[in-house]
């Protein structure tokens, strides 16, 4: 009766650290999904972010471009009376303009990486929070398994 009543102890001991396991590694689980969802939840907030900023830029750009094709279009009707002035100012007005795109390419470019770094950061805490997640979850699951003294 005693064999019985032991096996029944050992059973029941068991059977507890194999739910107390379980329930740590439920808990691991749950906090490894929220960080992912917080990551997640983190860079759809940066591309929207970025959007803004190229949005803006290309809004930017739209408006300078109407303003050129306005000032163009006043400027044609005077071309007959000195079309090398014409020229020469489009020739001017054209490499502004060049200059002014790559302003604006180079603004996007620097967002863009901008965006990259701010995003690289959240993946690093991110990826940091769930190895700290592990390596808790191991200690843990030694410490339950490890031999009564």
């Amino acid at each position: 009766m005693t064999t019985a009543t032991q096996g029944s102890e050992v059973f029941a001991h068991m059977t507890g650290r194999a739910v107390e396991a379980f329930s740590m590694v439920a808990e691991a689980n749950q906090k490894i999904l929220r960080d992912l969802v917080d990551l997640s939840a983190s860079t759809a907030k940066e591309g929207v972010r970025l959007y803004a900023e190229l949005q803006s830029s290309a809004v930017e750009a739209l408006k300078e471009g109407q303003d050129y094709l306005l000032s163009r279009q006043s400027e044609i009707q005077e071309a007959p009376r000195d079309p090398f002035a014409f020229y020469q100012k489009g020739v001017l007005q054209s490499v502004e303009g060049a200059q002014k795109a790559f302003k604006i390419i180079e603004s996007n470019a620097q967002a863009m990486t901008r965006s990259a770094e701010r995003l690289q950061v959240t993946a690093e805490q991110t990826g940091k929070e769930i190895q700290a997640t592990f390596a808790q979850v191991a200690g843990r699951m030694k410490s339950l398994y490890s031999p009564l003294a």
